[in-house]
């Protein structure tokens, strides 16, 4: 059994949607924090980069939470080959 779903978790990714879910539930096994969206997805020569928005320190109210962006880059496989945070907001925030 256990085999089994070792399979299918590195089954390889199908296409930008399948990358961003693998990359947000890596990412969130990693590090504990909960995603709250996709921001960006774009294929790499061996995998995709998912930019992955997550809230880092929850408040109240939500508008005050802080936020970050990550890069995670994946092999064709969902592996997760190497994440950095790239920005660092509150949620109220916007870029110009």
């Amino acid at each position: 059994m256990s085999h089994h779903s070792e399979k299918q978790r590195s089954a390889p990714v199908k296409g930008p949607i399948g990358a961003a879910r693998r990359a947000g539930r890596r990412l969130s096994a990693l590090t504990g924090h909960a995603v709250d969206g996709v921001s960006a997805v774009s294929p790499l020569e061996d995998g995709w980069r998912v930019r992955v928005d997550v809230v880092e320190v929850p408040r109240i109210p939500d508008t005050t939470s802080l936020m970050a962006t990550y890069e995670v880059d994946l092999d064709h496989n969902g592996r997760l080959v190497q994440y950095e945070r790239v920005r660092r907001y509150r949620r109220c925030a916007t870029d110009d």
